[in-house]
């Protein structure tokens, strides 16, 4: 980002769209080797986590969002741990604020450095976590061939004006009620979830459309005079056929694999 205007937008943005790509990229059906009911479980646990660190932070998209509100917030999520040469302490439940006046009770005295504040940024999960820069976290992970799908869907949204207003202009109307709800029923049913009556699925394609074109602007070009819309191909063939990677694994467990997953470990190997 390059303002703290700029932050603010792309942040909500990414929230906002974090159920899309966390639905373009389910891709872990299975637990204990069975379907587990979910496209994507691995979503659906971060739903049963920590509700202090964890979620879709509703107040990023409140009058006065900013670099402040976003530090007040992880002020007063607990802390795990401080750590003081190569031993951590525990302090779980404890306040950063708290660090910061000397007033721990388990390190009395002991005050707050850029390393701990470092080290407690990174105990908090929510679907986009602000850093330096903005961290995209509601997506499995999936095929080697998607990998660079993903930066590629948030670079031609956020790194492109015309993209990320359009993007915008979408997600600017969904309430804090349904976008909740989206998170809620994206790792159940993934590209069939919906908001105000539309699928993922063509929502995904619109977004798709947005990040292509970002793309086709920002003209990165490869040392074959390839752009980086390229790396769009693999997820956008998933939208059209209107599956998940997901969806691809229930069918060939059912079909192919005799109800069992040990295939995946050599089909699905890098």
């Amino acid at each position: 980002f390059a303002s703290e205007a700029d932050m603010v937008r792309k942040f909500r943005v990414g929230l906002a769209l974090q159920p899309i790509a966390t639905a373009l990229w389910a891709n872990s059906p299975f637990v204990e080797g069975r379907p587990s009911g979910f496209l994507s479980y691995r979503s659906h646990i971060w739903t049963d986590t920590d509700p202090d660190r964890c979620g879709v932070l509703p107040f990023v998209f409140e009058e006065g969002m900013g670099f402040e509100r976003y530090v007040d917030y992880a002020l007063d999520v607990p802390m795990y741990f401080v750590k003081r040469g190569s031993m951590y302490h525990d302090v779980a439940g404890a306040s950063f604020r708290n660090l910061l006046r000397g007033e721990l009770n388990s390190l009395p005295g002991e005050h707050a450095t850029m390393a701990d504040w470092a080290n407690h940024l990174s105990t908090i999960f929510p679907e986009v976590r602000l850093k330096r820069y903005l961290e995209m976290r509601g997506a499995d992970a999936g095929p080697a061939s998607r990998l660079c799908a993903l930066p590629a869907l948030f670079v031609g949204l956020l790194y492109d004006q015309t993209s990320l207003d359009t993007a915008f202009d979408i997600i600017k109307p969904w309430t804090a009620e349904e976008r909740q709800k989206l998170r809620d029923d994206v790792p159940k049913f993934a590209l069939n979830a919906r908001i105000r009556g539309r699928s993922v699925c063509d929502i995904a394609r619109d977004i798709l459309a947005l990040a292509r074109s970002g793309l086709v602007r920002r003209h990165r070009l490869d040392s074959q005079g390839r752009d980086e819309t390229r790396f769009l191909l693999p997820i956008e063939a998933y939208v059209a056929e209107g599956r998940t990677s997901a969806d691809e694994l229930l069918a060939k467990y059912h079909e192919q694999w005799d109800r069992s997953v040990d295939p995946v470990f050599t089909e699905y190997a890098y």
